[in-house]
């Protein structure tokens, strides 16, 4: 049975993420992404014409993502904002990944750093929509961006969500 070609292209999509997250953009050429892909030259070029062509499908796949994050921080019990904290601690998800390329991407792409800049933007409206403070809101993805890095402190992720919940609950939040 032949492969589907949206299979192919997410294979595609996946190898491209992969080698930016371990390399950087230099790794992540037409060939090496084929290989670590398992397809020919030829069948990236058929689904992905150029480099800028697999950069923009990289972007697209993490407003997708994104779109879905929103609709499930919007639908949250807890609330928005404590739904963010607590994916923002999240390593390892396809949103996570998605976002480790677009990072790497940023620094050469200008399309990689206004999609940053606009899905950050699309996280704070809809913190700041539940909240009604937007300095609140950026403080909340401020601590948001912290959880993302807690390793550098040494918490694991329940125990630096679980401190960011008390400061809150004595908020009234």
């Amino acid at each position: 049975m032949a492969r589907k070609s949206t299979d192919t292209k997410e294979k595609l999509l996946d190898a491209f993420e992969t080698l930016l997250e371990r390399h950087g953009t230099s790794g992540a050429t037409l060939d090496a992404v084929a290989a670590e892909a398992g397809v020919s030259k030829g069948g990236l070029l058929y689904h992905f014409g150029s480099k800028a062509e697999l950069v923009k499908g990289s972007l697209d796949r993490l407003r997708v993502l994104v779109s879905e994050d929103i609709k499930e921080m919007k639908a949250a019990e807890a609330g928005p904002h404590i739904f963010y904290l607590e994916t923002s601690a999240e390593i390892g998800t396809p949103l996570d990944r998605s976002l480790v390329a677009a990072s790497r991407l940023s620094h050469e792409y200008d399309e990689a750093r206004e999609t940053l800049r606009e899905i950050r933007n699309a996280w704070l409206e809809v913190i700041n929509d539940h909240l009604g403070d937007i300095h609140l809101a950026h403080t909340i993805q401020l601590i948001g961006d912290g959880l993302y890095l807690k390793e550098s402190v040494g918490l694991s992720a329940e125990e630096a969500v679980e401190h960011v919940k008390n400061v809150l609950a004595r908020l009234g939040l």
